[in-house]
């Protein structure tokens, strides 16, 4: 009977996994959003360092000014997708560690509360960087002529 009581164990612990699965997926998602839009201030600032060799005067100082722009967005994309990072190995270890309890009767509720916790904090921060991002990129847009 105890091997029917470790299968039913280890069944519920894959249910209680399930919703922390999807966390990371999620996780996951919103690092792809901000590595693309990395890429995108990466390849703009390769744009605008071609140009500023050509460039005097006003334009210079525009070449600049966006650079300076792109430089603040690339460090808030950098720090999202850090603590994005994060986060997701924290749920990771959440799930880990709701096997290790079921497998060793180790009594790591706590810890495994607090992983869960500092999770969502740095998803938290995630989404405050990003939101930051998202602010200067719209600040810094420029439509028509200059």
């Amino acid at each position: 009977m105890q091997t029917g009581t470790a299968v039913a164990d280890i069944a519920h612990v894959i249910q209680l996994s399930v919703a922390p699965v999807f966390l990371v997926s999620g996780i996951a998602a919103l690092l792809s959003v901000l590595s693309g839009r990395l890429a995108r201030v990466i390849d703009r600032a390769r744009v605008l360092e071609a140009r500023l060799e050509a460039a005097t005067g006003p334009s210079n100082a525009r070449l600049h000014e966006e650079l300076n722009v792109l430089s603040r967005r690339g460090k808030l994309i950098y720090r999202a997708i850090a603590l994005g990072t994060t986060s997701a190995l924290l749920v990771c270890f959440v799930i880990a560690s709701l096997f290790i309890n079921a497998l060793g009767e180790y009594p790591i509720s706590k810890i495994v509360a607090g992983m869960f916790i500092a999770a969502m904090l740095a998803l938290i921060a995630t989404l405050l960087f990003f939101l930051r991002e998202v602010f200067l990129a719209t600040n810094a847009l420029r439509i028509g002529p200059h």
